[in-house]
């Protein structure tokens, strides 16, 4: 019997790393097939999406508004944005529906005990929004990208397929181009043409 100890331990240590494997597989998989299964969201039920800098370039408002997503009562919102050097950094949160255009000023950089830390540079990035009923579950998700450029004349959208001049090159102005699902407001814009928005730190 102790001639065969060391196998049936090896036997049963390998089951168990086994069902350890498994589990972790599982686990990991669930977000990947929740977003696969995201319908579409109408274009009907699209809501306005708008990333307004601030004048000094640190922030941007996020402004989603009129919300129509049928069986919707919340929404988890996550702004990525890339650094010169590379890098990308994110911006998370999650909005329960209480009546009203959702409004967040999300920090370009960090904060810690009151002190922050300011991200110089960033070009650009992707909004996703995920809606949710409310039992939590995922019923329709939207992406956007967006450029941020200051100091330019020529404004142009990430993917390329818009571009606007501005006549002269603004000092100390930040301008976002984005797709915003559906007509903004035209106070709110430089201009609103194919989809595509020009929002303004001044």
């Amino acid at each position: 019997m102790k001639k065969f100890l060391p196998l049936i331990l090896l036997g049963v240590g390998i089951l168990v790393l086994g069902g350890v494997i498994f589990m972790f597989m599982r686990f990991r998989s669930v977000p990947v097939e929740e977003e696969e299964i995201a319908k579409e969201i109408p274009a009907g039920e699209r809501p306005i999406v708008m990333l307004v800098p601030s004048v000094d370039g640190h922030y941007l408002k996020l402004t989603i508004a009129q919300i129509k997503v049928k069986g919707a009562a919340s929404l988890d919102y996550e702004l990525l944005y890339t650094l010169p050097d590379g890098r990308t950094q994110g911006v998370p949160g999650t909005v329960k529906f209480t009546g009203g255009d959702i409004i967040k000023d999300l920090l370009l950089g960090s904060e810690s005990s009151g002190k922050f830390r300011y991200d110089e540079g960033v070009a650009g990035g992707t909004v996703n929004i995920r809606f949710r009923d409310s039992k939590g579950k995922l019923i329709g998700k939207l992406t956007t990208d967006f450029s941020m450029q200051t100091g330019v004349k020529i404004l142009e959208s990430k993917d390329g397929k818009f571009t606007y001049d501005l006549g002269k090159i603004n000092k100390g102005v930040f301008y976002v181009t984005m797709q915003t699902f559906a007509e903004p407001n035209p106070s709110t814009v430089i201009v609103y043409k194919d989809g595509y928005a020009v929002f303004a730190s001044k």
